[in-house]
């Protein structure tokens, strides 16, 4: 039987960012998959306050130099990739300098509070999605953790719904209502529509503030599973979930990384 495959969409992950519940938990879950038989790469952001020479971050050549347009203007990608100890697995970094750099008005590592935090995410997930197409490495699972990887069901689902690679990719979010406070943009919606998003596959968004709950229910449409953390504090969420058929498992569930989560990781039906 062919080992099966893990890819990671992650906003953040310890020792590359302070711990932090949920970079603890997204160091923690490459680690439960590779421990039981699974093949797993990483993809994050690489925050200004990320220490390349510390962590042993180096440039891919071969993957870099792509230049992915966001408002009339062209952000060249620089992918870099470190090995995650200590089971020493792949991590590749998204890097920008317009886009993940530290700025002094940041309130934290990951810059929640940046004006243009709408143009991050696209470019954030329209790096990854292009970088591990590249890589021609089919994964059978793509897990997408944190508010920075919430766009990622979407473009899978409706960009990159031909590409071979993703097809039979079964897609897990992990809801952490704490992570994001703010709102994006006014204006994310059109850039969608720019980056090629049909607009009745952005009903949910039109009309309304762009907020966490608003990007998590988004992302549902196009998942298949989610690990839920408080769903108490995410009412939009459990509406949601109340009336679907998406499969859902508790974060304390998850962390364990028992055979239950096995169980429930293998019978996530596909969309």
């Amino acid at each position: 039987m062919a080992t099966k495959r893990i890819l990671f969409i992650s906003q953040e992950i310890t020792p590359y960012l302070s711990a932090t519940e949920q970079s603890t938990f997204g160091k923690a879950l490459p680690h439960v998959f590779h421990g039981n038989g699974y093949e797993a790469r990483i993809f994050m952001p690489r925050y200004g306050t990320i220490n390349e020479r510390r962590n042993q971050l180096h440039e891919v050549i071969r993957l870099s130099g792509v230049n992915i347009p966001i408002s009339d203007a062209d952000h060249p990608l620089i992918i870099k990739v470190a090995s995650l100890p200590p089971a020493r697995l792949q991590a590749y970094f998204i890097d920008n300098d317009d886009y993940f750099q530290r700025l002094d008005s940041d309130v934290d590592p990951v810059g929640s509070n940046r004006p243009d935090n709408d143009e991050r995410l696209i470019f954030y997930t329209r790096g990854t999605i292009e970088t591990a197409r590249k890589l021609k490495w089919d994964p059978d699972v793509i897990v997408c953790t944190g508010w920075m990887a919430l766009l990622a069901p979407l473009y899978l689902r409706r960009l990159y719904a031909d590409e071979p690679s993703f097809k039979k990719s079964k897609i897990v979010c992990v809801f952490d209502p704490t992570s994001f406070q703010g709102l994006l943009d006014p204006g994310f919606v059109a850039k969608l529509k720019a980056e090629g998003v049909k607009e009745s596959d952005l009903k949910l968004l039109k009309g309304r503030d762009i907020t966490l709950g608003a990007l998590q229910t988004l992302a549902l449409k196009y998942a298949n599973a989610v690990i839920l953390h408080a769903p108490e504090t995410q009412p939009e969420v459990a509406e949601v979930l109340s009336s679907s058929k998406i499969k859902v498992l508790p974060w304390e569930k998850a962390k364990e990384g028992g055979p239950a989560f096995f169980e429930f990781i293998n019978s996530i039906e596909g969309k």
